[in-house]
């Protein structure tokens, strides 16, 4: 599949890599990569929803266009209900998958239904993202008519990015919980990520490297946050911090 790509596809996908890292809002970032595919495949509606299959619940974490934020909320519970084939096939494949081919008689279902009342599409592809712990992290992709091999091997390289782009933005979500605000301190939100990492005991160069930013932004960052703190090293810094209760 690999053969069927353009340069400009790769460039499209670091696109999408360089939109994520640029986005200091964490809860957004779904949205971000969900705005990204539209552009890149030219489709129509893109979900990435949390299964919760043990529990029959779940979420959808971000969408695009914005027009869907008016029907995604309670999606999830009624694919569960539904048994929606992909619920099943991500259980054990991760293969993207066109919904049509996992589903027999495609046109004549209820899913069908809905993908072309609420969605405005008659084709999707099933990209799996992850299933462990009972969780399992799917994208739903949706275009009013069919999706060519291009569009699957696309897809196909695009998976483990963002799988990559996931992983980043939980570890983000994870450091940032970890540090209380303080009134007066007024962190940014990449501020408050650096000095979580800060507090973890990695370097400048470290850091950097995580986040994937330059050695001299994240100087930049921990001066400001020097300066907010009234500290001017990373002892005294960390020591403030504790004291304050801003990091563990």
């Amino acid at each position: 599949m690999a053969a069927q790509l353009r340069t400009r596809d790769y460039g499209q996908m670091l696109d999408l890599v360089v939109a994520v890292l640029e986005n200091e809002n964490v809860d957004t970032a779904w949205h971000v990569i969900s705005r990204e595919l539209l552009d890149s495949l030219g489709c129509d509606s893109a979900t990435f929803s949390e299964v919760l299959l043990a529990e029959g619940t779940g979420t959808v974490r971000g969408w695009a266009p914005e027009e869907l934020s008016g029907i995604v909320e309670g999606l999830v519970q009624r694919r569960i209900r539904q048994r929606h084939p992909l619920l099943d096939y991500g259980m054990t494949q991760q293969d993207p998958v066109n919904i049509a081919d996992i589903c027999d008689g495609w046109r004549n279902t209820a899913w069908y239904e809905e993908a072309r009342r609420d969605f405005g599409v008659t084709q999707q592809i099933g990209v799996p993202l992850a299933c462990e712990n009972g969780k399992m992290c799917v994208a739903l992709i949706g275009r009013r008519g069919d999706f060519t091999s291009h569009d699957m091997a696309f897809l196909t390289r695009l998976q483990p990015v963002i799988r990559t782009m996931a992983s980043h933005v939980y570890e983000l979500k994870r450091l940032r919980s970890a540090v209380a605000p303080v009134p007066g301190a007024d962190l940014t939100p990449r501020e408050a990520t650096v000095l979580g990492l800060l507090a973890e005991g990695l370097t400048a160069a470290a850091i950097a490297r995580r986040l994937a930013i330059s050695p001299h932004t994240v100087n930049r960052h921990l001066e400001r946050i020097y300066r907010k703190l009234g500290t001017n090293n990373r002892v005294s810094t960390l020591v403030v911090a504790r004291q304050g209760g801003l990091v563990a």
